[in-house]
């Protein structure tokens, strides 16, 4: 994790902050809390990526989340980083599973037409790889 001053010089040279939570459920406290430790390191290990503040909340007890599992536990950390591209953005969000995902600087984001088909190309290479898992199966529209 760096210090939000290093992130703050990023954003300056026109790098985007965003906020996202991300949530984990396991059958015990301890493997909440260790895989979100490790999913939060492991974000903030990718080039181009940022991540500067982290906010666990406390681990809670569910009861009956699924059928059949009687009881878990359920958190939730809430990160705040910055990024490259907008694509990197892209790639963290769907590769990491945030619940939810806020950019917060700048107001407005210019994208040029090579980061833009990468942002595309990285939308088709996860299409791909999710068809790829299934079985090969294709999309109907």
């Amino acid at each position: 994790m760096v210090d939000k001053e290093s992130a703050d010089r990023k954003v300056k040279e026109g790098w985007i902050r965003s906020w996202m939570m991300i949530e984990a459920m396991a059958v015990n406290e301890d493997a909440v809390k260790t895989a979100l430790e490790k999913h939060v390191k492991k974000m903030g290990e990718e080039d181009e990526t940022m991540v500067y503040k982290t906010e666990f909340r406390e681990i809670k007890r569910v009861e009956n989340p699924f059928p059949n599992i009687k009881e878990a536990y359920s958190g939730v950390v809430e990160i705040e980083l910055v990024t490259g591209t907008f694509d990197k953005l892209f790639y963290l969000s769907v590769n990491y599973g945030p619940s939810a995902v806020e950019i917060l600087e700048p107001e407005k984001l210019t994208i040029d037409m090579g980061e833009a088909q990468g942002v595309l190309n990285s939308m088709a290479d996860i299409i791909h790889r999710f068809a790829a898992r299934m079985g090969g199966a294709t999309i109907e529209t």
